[in-house]
């Protein structure tokens, strides 16, 4: 196995960044050697490959909380991703972090989510059960390390040692210190697709990623729990007057309305949400800043036994807030309840459906099952990874085309 990257790019440390960044000209390389580029830094060239991928294209039209019948302004998971890179971007830059590495991590963080949002991902968890089961955060590193076809030499992106560990440990670390999964995967063990990479390419699962993937994961919470909010006013699925059950959001509101008492419906819904992001990043920028004192390196981050990117206890108790108000009040509404039972649907009945008949699947997925697979698990994960893949409206399309009745997400 070669990780060299080629001859590193001698440019020196620059000046913003700070001592515990993490340095694309110091990177740990890729799992197959290549040239350094002309242009771009390692970690650039990162980002590119993920934003050119189709994975990133498909995230267009894949569900965040609203399937796409529901309207044009909701938001997709590709737009949700585009918010967490810019907040994840705007944390690091005042950090010192690399940002280019924080919006590579951003823009790759859901590259692994099914069609239906984390329904997809139940249901095909569940029907995993006895082959290794279904994470997204495992198959986002399948997709850039396997199943993306794009260039000659190798299979997947071939990212950096540093965004692949971001991608994997954005959340933390996967082991103990002694080698046991961590709290998270007790019951079920490391996902399968994890466990098979790091195989043939430690990534270090017992250690934090860098404060950069850690912009990252906190961008994600700022960005979903802002425009769910945003989303679930605009859908009507709650209103103002249950936002003040929080009190939090109750301090916004009497705020705003002092301010602007005449300001109509839309303004209103959006300066909500704007105070909501700039309260949480400008209290991530502060708490972090505490964290990082005395760090001198990448390395540092990695070695300590809690977050260096995180909120301080104030934020977590709102975090927590929002968190279970969103739960109660938009995540289990009735509406999007019944939306879900329709989407868990087509995903049970399309499983089967090609597990059984793998020709049913188009050419390139046909042919793989015929001439690669060997067993059933194999045959099991081809399936799951094919249909993981899909869009909302493919695997609705594939549904009609397999099927007499499909059922209307609305």
């Amino acid at each position: 196995m070669d990780t060299a990257t080629g001859d590193r790019q001698n440019s020196a440390p620059a000046p913003w960044r700070a001592s515990y960044a993490a340095d694309p000209a110091a990177s740990r390389g890729r799992l197959v050697a290549e040239p350094p580029s002309a242009t771009r830094t390692e970690f650039q060239r990162d980002r590119d490959r993920i934003l050119h991928s189709t994975a990133f294209r498909r995230l267009a039209h894949k569900t965040q909380v609203f399937v796409p019948y529901e309207g044009d302004h909701y938001r997709t998971r590709l737009t949700h991703t585009i918010e967490v890179s810019q907040i994840a971007r705007a944390i690091s830059r005042v950090l010192g972090l690399d940002d280019d590495l924080a919006e590579a991590l951003a823009l790759g963080h859901d590259l692994g989510h099914t069609p239906f949002g984390h329904t997809g991902e139940d249901v095909l968890d569940e029907l995993m059960t006895g082959h290794g089961g279904f994470d997204h955060n495992a198959q986002a590193l399948r997709i850039v390390t396997k199943l993306e076809h794009r260039y000659a030499a190798f299979d997947g992106l071939n990212l950096t040692w540093e965004a692949l560990e971001g991608l994997v440990k954005h959340n933390g670390p996967l082991l103990r210190a002694d080698g046991g999964p961590a709290p998270r995967y007790a019951g079920r063990g490391l996902p399968v697709a994890v466990t098979e990479y790091a195989a043939k390419h430690d990534l270090s699962l017992a250690s934090f990623a860098s404060a950069e993937a850690q912009a990252a994961a906190l961008a994600d919470d700022i960005a979903y729990n802002a425009h769910d909010l945003d989303d679930g006013l605009r859908a009507g699925l709650f209103d103002f007057a249950d936002l003040a059950a929080v009190d939090f959001l109750h301090e916004i509101l009497r705020r705003i309305e002092q301010r602007y008492p005449d300001l109509e419906r839309p303004r209103r819904i959006h300066e909500v949400t704007r105070r909501v992001i700039a309260y949480f990043i400008e209290d991530a920028i502060a708490e972090s800043r505490r964290r990082l004192t005395g760090l001198k390196s990448a390395e540092d981050v990695r070695a300590q036994s809690a977050p260096v990117v995180g909120f301080s206890e104030a934020a977590e108790r709102v975090d927590k807030q929002l968190k279970l108000f969103l739960l109660e009040h938009m995540y289990r509404h009735p509406r999007i309840n019944g939306v879900r039972v329709k989407a868990a649907e087509v995903i049970r009945a399309l499983f089967p459906a090609f597990l059984d008949n793998p020709g049913l699947m188009p050419g390139e997925w046909a042919l793989a099952a015929k001439t690669r697979v060997k067993g059933q698990g194999q045959l099991a994960r081809l399936v799951c990874d094919y249909i993981a893949g899909m869009t909302d409206r493919y695997a609705l399309a594939e549904h009609q085309r397999l099927f007499d009745v499909t059922p209307e997400l609305r």
